[in-house]
């Protein structure tokens, strides 16, 4: 027959048992919702397609490319570089 030091020893590693599958669980439930990536880019979508477009213009040249575009269009022909009412390239 078992002693009470056994007897409680016993009950101890059963309550650890539980509150370690219960931690489980709960680290199971967080991971979850941290790899829910759909989620949270949902919630920001609009930051990111800025985030993209911006990253796109910069690799594409950004404004040095823009500034060469608008130039040689304005070279080509007569036709004035203008955004509105703004003269961007100025020619003669």
């Amino acid at each position: 027959m078992a002693t009470t030091d056994e007897r409680q020893l016993r009950e101890e590693l059963h309550d650890e048992r539980d509150r370690l599958a219960d931690a489980v669980e709960g680290l199971r439930g967080e991971l979850g919702r941290a790899a829910d990536v759909s989620g949270k880019l949902r919630a920001k979508l609009p930051l990111a397609a800025a985030g993209a477009f911006a990253l796109g213009f910069l690799k594409a040249g950004g404004v040095g490319a823009t500034a060469r575009l608008l130039a040689r269009r304005g070279r080509e022909s007569d036709e004035k570089a203008a955004l509105g009412r703004f003269r961007l390239i100025h020619r003669s």
